[in-house]
């Protein structure tokens, strides 16, 4: 049965943030994901993972300037020294909450930049970070995103990210594969998932169109959580959509999929 953990940046927003974990133990979840831990201090969050059984499954490294925009730096050539610094400030929140991966957000490919110099940068950037998280004993991740959400982000398919990971040449470089974000660019989703089992070290999920829960678009959900089974992925699936209502409204999906 898929292990599902709760997305605490689009789940439970009816809360402010450090009341969702409490909220997400209520509703049956034992683990958690969020984007980014950076605006709390590292006790604050361990004490609410602790005080309510949870354990964090994901969260990325710094981003940039999000709220400016930006959606991570993996690929600016200009944000070397920052990228390297905000793996080392990742780093340092992993230890304290005990999370076993981090995912590194590629970016929003800047304007004017030859494209070998963009996709020079991002592998040198994987290359450092995969082996400053492998000392540290975490998995690094990247994440396709679509472009239909986020104009112009750099990498958006499953082939692209597999050929990235083959130049790094690191074992510890894995996929984080979105399910939502994949329907959106390339589809065939059973069989890429399959074909690329080695590489997948975390999966997300929400319904399309509109990001919203299972049962709510066109993806099969009930199909593919069996289909998880039957091929044998035992990672997690961050429930990473936006509620059609309230989170609380929404949940009766778990069990209408059998979860």
């Amino acid at each position: 049965m898929p292990r599902l953990a709760a997305n605490l940046t689009m789940l439970f927003n009816e809360v402010p943030f450090l009341d969702r974990f409490e909220a997400a133990a209520k509703a049956g979840f034992n683990a958690v994901e969020f984007l980014f831990p950076y605006e709390y201090k590292p006790a604050e969050l361990r004490a609410r993972l602790d005080g309510n059984g949870l354990k964090l499954v994901l969260h990325n490294l710094p981003p940039g300037d999000w709220a400016r925009g930006e959606r991570g730096i993996g690929c600016h050539p200009d944000r070397v020294g920052e990228f390297r610094d905000g793996v080392g400030r990742a780093l340092e929140y992993a230890a304290a909450l005990g999370v076993p991966q981090l995912n590194c957000l590629a970016g929003i490919a800047p304007k004017d930049v030859a494209a070998e110099r963009l996709r020079a940068t991002f592998v040198d950037n994987l290359r450092y970070a995969a082996e400053r998280l492998k000392a540290a004993g975490l998995k690094l991740l990247i994440e396709p995103i679509n472009t239909f959400d986020i104009p112009g982000f750099y990498l958006n398919r499953t082939a692209q990210a597999l050929d990235l990971i083959a130049e790094v040449a690191s074992d510890n470089l894995y996929v984080q594969y979105d399910i939502y974000h994949a329907q959106r660019m390339e589809g065939e989703l059973a069989n890429t998932i399959k074909a690329n089992l080695g590489k997948i070290a975390h999966m997300q999920l929400a319904d399309n169109p509109g990001r919203n829960e299972p049962g709510t678009g066109e993806i099969n959900y009930r199909f593919l959580f069996g289909w998880l089974d039957a091929i044998g992925y035992d990672g997690w699936i961050g429930c990473e959509y936006k509620p059609k209502t309230t989170t609380e409204a929404g949940l009766g999906w778990r069990a209408a999929h059998g979860l």
